[in-house]
């Protein structure tokens, strides 16, 4: 709806009304689209192949930005909302019409499906089983779907009973912090260091899109089954601190599409570390005080009353915080 608003007119009435649209949607809609779509691969792919399923899944989507991006390099701005709008309808229209509702794996386990490929395995409180002697939790803790939506106590007992899943979300929280932070920072230290234009940023988002396609539609599928979830987060946590550190010390103009190809290895954080639910409001939170924090910081240290000469500053920052999400992801 709200890219329905500026396909009609881009006066100043009508871009208050996108604002407050986009406000409201974003309360309830903002990261549901994602968690539900993948929560609806989950249903359907076994547990096995949930992490090839999940990077094919952001692949396409990843290739679905890059296609949007060099679309709107060669259309005017009112065509740019209205193909915009009218893909989005389709895809509303799509999903009403094609898509059917899950049972949850119900169908796979009638039809005898081996226990550990079923697509049912939730993360649960583990307080249903029991734990071992030294305190840690066992794996794999159950317990039956729930009936209904999930209350703030629920979470805050899953966090605080289950250590895996805790470490997962601290991943989560400073993962996105950084993202996040980067995201925030990043175009305003290309235009006050390099003088960057849109153009220039355009291509550097094009690098980024094909890079994440790639690494989702190819790498994923064949390194997820060979090096195993954690140690393929791990290894995308760690691309994801080079990726922000080398912007910040970047010398020279081109050396920013250097830095934007390591999201070839650094968004494979996304489907390896992908729990629903809980962890995406975790995300989201981190998401909200990120550019509160960054985007000040970022103004401060390219402003003449910076305290030292370092103007990718907040962008090292970004990285630190991914740093501790690595820390956090190697002791899962």
């Amino acid at each position: 709806m709200q890219i329905v608003i500026l396909a009609c007119n881009r006066t100043k009435a009508f871009f208050y009304a996108f604002y407050i649209t986009r406000m409201l949607t974003g309360m309830v809609a903002e990261g549901s689209m994602q968690c539900l779509s993948l929560a609806y691969v989950a249903d359907k792919v076994p547990q096995s192949r949930r992490a090839v399923a999940f990077g094919v899944f952001s692949g396409v989507c990843t290739a679905g930005f890059v296609v949007g991006t060099v679309a709107a390099r060669f259309l005017s701005v009112p065509c740019t909302f209205q193909v915009s709008a009218v893909a989005t309808v389709a895809a509303a229209v799509y999903m009403r019409a094609f898509v059917q509702e899950t049972d949850g794996g119900a169908s796979l386990l009638r039809a005898g499906d081996e226990e550990e490929n079923s697509p049912s395995h939730p993360l649960c409180l583990p307080s249903c089983s029991s734990s071992s002697s030294s305190g840690e939790d066992v794996a794999s803790p159950t317990i039956p779907p729930l009936r209904k939506a999930a209350s703030l106590s629920d979470m805050a007992a899953l966090l605080t009973t289950s250590s895996t899943f805790s470490r997962a979300a601290l991943v989560t929280f400073f993962n996105s912090l950084g993202e996040t932070g980067l995201q925030t920072a990043l175009l305003y230290f290309l235009k006050a260091q390099f003088h960057y234009s849109k153009d220039q940023y355009a291509n550097l988002l094009l690098v980024i899109g094909i890079a994440g396609s790639l690494s989702q539609l190819i790498i994923m599928p064949i390194l997820a089954p060979k090096m195993g979830e954690q140690k393929l987060l791990v290894i995308a946590l760690l691309g994801s601190c080079m990726h922000a550190i080398l912007y910040s010390i970047a010398w020279s103009s081109w050396v920013p599409y250097l830095s934007a190809s390591f999201v070839i290895i650094s968004i494979l954080v996304n489907p390896c570390g992908m729990v629903q639910g809980c962890l995406t409001g975790i995300s989201s939170t981190a998401s909200v005080i990120s550019p509160i924090v960054f985007t000040p910081l970022t103004a401060w240290f390219l402003s003449e009353t910076a305290p030292i000469d370092f103007k990718g500053f907040s962008l090292v920052c970004a990285g630190f915080a991914t740093l501790i999400a690595l820390t956090a992801s190697i002791n899962m």
